[in-house]
């Protein structure tokens, strides 16, 4: 197996497909990245045998043929060279693989790749196709109100929910949740309701392009192809919880305040909210939010007002900064709208202004007060 390539255009392929390569593993070949030669091109895949990546690349090739090799030292090698025309020659028999540039030869030892995995392929016809900005947007608003729960998996992932043209993406951990609706597929017959791994979605946004990107589902699995690069991951096998059961239908207080004036007065504060409970406290008067946490056991304390458009009832209700501060940071606009009940019931916070064909919804769960 015999092919000639740029050190630049490998490592940019290689840096695609090596997020998949669990740094440990009981199974020693899936520390490896196979590589496969068909003519002038070549194809690298890597798995972990939940997620798998595959990326193509032109080469100058000469003998057809494929073998794994160790990810880690073949990443270090390339990341540690200039840009340079590189020889790769493997010798199938023996497995070892010499590396030749005008600087000098590196020799490592592959795998046979017969012993490699094979990397699932999704043949369902059921298709959506995204622009590269909507789906980034997609899963950075998404994958942070993801759990870590591995004892609930079903919130481990993000839910995909497709129907009569309409696609949802809904992430929650329990204390926090987004949901995002898109209008207008064009695929009005479509239905799914799949639950993609947090690790896929993580790696999707690394790899995905400004261009068209596909999104395909076949029983078991689900499969994102952009440009020459696609990824393979199972579907997370569970329930997805009702989540529509805690989004409240009739919080009569609303209020619209500026999403940065906000998200900086939280901050600052926090900074003397409890180490444990982490609480703000947000007092609600007319044309004012007060914000104001304590920490008891050090007897720190700090207070700020917000100006906003607020003439409803006054209302004190607790939140969790950290989570307060994660909505804030992922929602668009200047402004931010809150719609309150009580100071047990969640809070919804949405923009201000929301994109064409796109409603984005934010619940944070209230936190008991301190007394």
């Amino acid at each position: 197996m015999k092919f000639t390539v740029s050190s630049n255009e490998l490592q940019k392929a290689l840096a695609k497909v090596s997020g998949v390569v669990p740094s440990k593993s009981t199974l020693p070949i899936l520390e490896n990245i196979l590589f496969k030669l068909t003519k002038n091109s070549l194809q690298l895949a890597a798995t972990d045998l939940e997620v798998s990546m595959a990326a193509s690349l032109d080469v100058k090739g000469s003998d057809d043929g494929s073998i794994a090799v160790p990810a880690k030292r073949m990443m270090e090698t390339i990341r540690a060279l200039p840009d340079i025309q590189l020889l790769f020659n493997a010798d199938l028999s023996s497995n070892k693989v010499r590396m030749i540039t005008d600087m000098g030869e590196y020799v490592l030892m592959g795998e046979a790749s017969e012993e490699f995995p094979t990397i699932p392929q999704v043949k369902g016809e059921e298709k959506i196709t995204f622009s590269g900005e909507m789906l980034k947007n997609m899963i950075h608003r998404t994958l942070f109100a993801v759990s870590n729960d591995e004892l609930r998996p079903a919130m481990t992932g993000v839910l995909l929910q497709v129907k009569d043209g309409d696609l949802r993406a809904v992430a929650t951990d329990g204390h926090r949740l987004v949901r995002i609706q898109y209008t207008g597929l064009k695929q009005p017959k479509l239905k799914w309701d799949i639950i993609v791994p947090a690790k896929a979605l993580n790696l999707v946004s690394r790899s995905v392009e400004n261009e068209t990107n596909t999104v395909s589902v076949d029983g078991t699995h689900v499969q994102f192809t952009f440009g020459t690069t696609t990824l393979t991951s199972r579907v997370i096998e569970e329930s997805y919880p009702n989540y529509e059961s805690v989004i409240p239908l009739d919080n009569d207080k609303k209020l619209v305040i500026g999403r940065d004036l906000l998200l900086a007065a939280v901050r600052r504060v926090a900074l003397y909210s409890s180490s444990t409970t982490h609480q703000v406290r947000c007092s609600l008067r007319k044309n004012e939010m007060r914000v104001m946490a304590e920490d008891i056991d050090f007897g720190g304390e700090a207070k700020e007002k917000v100006p906003c458009d607020y003439s409803g009832e006054e209302l004190e209700i607790g939140f969790n900064s950290t989570y307060l501060i994660d909505i804030l940071s992922h929602l668009d606009g200047e402004e931010a709208e809150l719609k309150l009940g009580t100071s047990v019931r969640a809070a919804i916070i949405t923009a201000g202004h929301q994109r064409p064909n796109e409603d984005v919804l934010m619940l944070v769960m209230p936190m008991r007060l301190n007394t």
